[in-house]
């Protein structure tokens, strides 16, 4: 993870004038601002065909004829998909990589932000590229993508089989599957969707259908004993490499181990479940009954449904604060705990847990304007773009970062001085 204490935690305010970049360029894109909040960037366009990235008022030092899906890595560095010569790289802080396709997309970072991986397809051809090194085996057809938590190996489910468009017994017999850096699984799936890879980079599971109407988990290519009538995407047990994956089971769902059941509790949904980072604690977004939706922890739902829907899961690292977002008929909430809070908004983004498990804030919209929520007290300031809530390693503050009045603003504030 990236050090967040050698981050100036310490200058209440920095500014940065943005709106006179609207001035010095044709037209300026959606800006993007940095971790720490010591950048703003924007794809800027110069000229027909021409192509550039402002930060803080300076643009990289040489132009591209087309450039898009500007990112922040967490460690900082500023990436975007760009091309040249009608042939896409990525481009990190400006220099781009020398590895060059027909296109790429869909980057990935590594939590720490040191590894860097997109799709490619070069000549028809795909394959993943981590670290400016693509795969040294390349497939006709590519979809979905994965990194491993320490950033060191990618995987996507990939086509190994040809079929024709009237081909459906070819289609019956399997012609996807999943692959680890390159490398293959040897068996063939009907189809092969969401992964998760472990921890140490050595195993990959994948959801899988195995004919019409039977599907499992594979993991290393090895399907579970059991297949359901459906399931959802898996995760990898942080400490124990085990594998956890919603299934259905005569009209219901549940979680399931390795391909056995986890929780005796039945749900009409279960997904997106997500461990503390110890393992010790299990959430999942269920539906307890038909039309309601909230979380459930070890099996066990909250107290409160919600009818919309329950969305954007976050489990602490201890697993002691767990938050999502709700939604009723139009308006957004925040849970926490199983107590919903009681300000609604017309908007509200994921969730984010201090270090000590004191607060929970959120970059909330209501009316076309922007701000914070942390602990059910809104931030008194109405702005005109905002990032998620960062807080300080101790707890103690927060840094907004926000656009106000054609100004790009860092704040360090007590968080106290928001939540009173």
């Amino acid at each position: 993870m990236v050090d967040q204490s050698k981050w100036d935690w310490e200058t209440r305010e920095k500014e940065v004038p943005f709106d006179p970049w609207k001035e010095n360029f044709n037209w300026v894109e959606e800006p993007y601002a940095s971790p720490d909040g010591e950048q703003v960037a924007a794809v800027v366009n110069i000229d027909e065909g021409e192509f550039n990235v402002c930060v803080n008022g300076e643009t990289w030092e040489s132009p591209f004829e087309k450039i898009w899906y500007l990112r922040y890595a967490p460690d900082g560095r500023l990436t975007a998909l760009v091309s040249d010569m009608a042939e896409w790289t990525v481009a990190v802080d400006g220099v781009p990589w020398e590895n060059k396709f027909g296109y790429v997309w869909n980057t990935l970072f590594s939590p720490d932000g040191k590894h860097i991986a997109v799709a490619a397809q070069a000549d028809g051809q795909y394959c993943m590229v981590l670290d400016d090194t693509p795969w040294e085996t390349t497939f006709q057809n590519m979809t979905y993508f994965a990194m491993s938590p320490d950033g060191s190996k990618t995987a996507a489910v990939v086509q190994v089989t040809d079929f024709g468009e009237g081909e459906v017994h070819k289609f019956q017999e399997g012609c996807f599957t999943a692959a680890l850096d390159g490398n293959a699984w040897d068996t063939k799936f009907v189809n092969v969707w969401n992964m998760a890879v472990s921890p140490d980079g050595t195993k990959l599971a994948a959801e899988v259908r195995l004919n019409l109407y039977e599907y499992s988990i594979a993991v290393n290519g090895q399907v579970w004993d059991k297949s359901f009538p459906c399931v959802w995407e898996p995760v990898i047990h942080p400490i124990d490499g085990s594998v956890v994956a919603p299934v259905r089971t005569a009209g219901k769902w549940t979680l399931a181990k390795d391909g056995e059941f986890l929780w005796d509790a039945r749900f009409p949904q279960v997904w997106h479940q997500q461990f503390s980072a110890d393992g010790k604690i299990l959430a999942a977004i269920v539906s307890p009954k038909y039309g309601r939706w909230t979380v459930a922890v070890d099996g066990r739902p909250w107290g409160v449904t919600f009818g919309t829907l329950v969305s954007d899961l976050v489990v602490s690292p201890d697993g002691s604060t767990i938050a999502a977002l709700t939604k009723e008929g139009e308006t957004w909430k925040v849970v926490v705990n199983g107590a919903a809070w009681k300000d609604t908004f017309d908007m509200a983004w994921r969730p984010v847990i201090s270090p000590d498990n004191r607060y929970v804030g959120a970059k909330v919209e209501r009316q076309g304007k922007y701000t914070v929520v942390v602990n059910d007290r809104v931030w008194q300031k109405e702005c005109d773009a905002a990032w998620d809530p960062v807080f300080s390693p101790d707890g103690e503050k927060v840094l907004l970062r926000t656009l106000e009045n054609g100004r790009y603003l860092r704040r360090v504030l007590p968080v106290t001085e928001i939540t009173g």
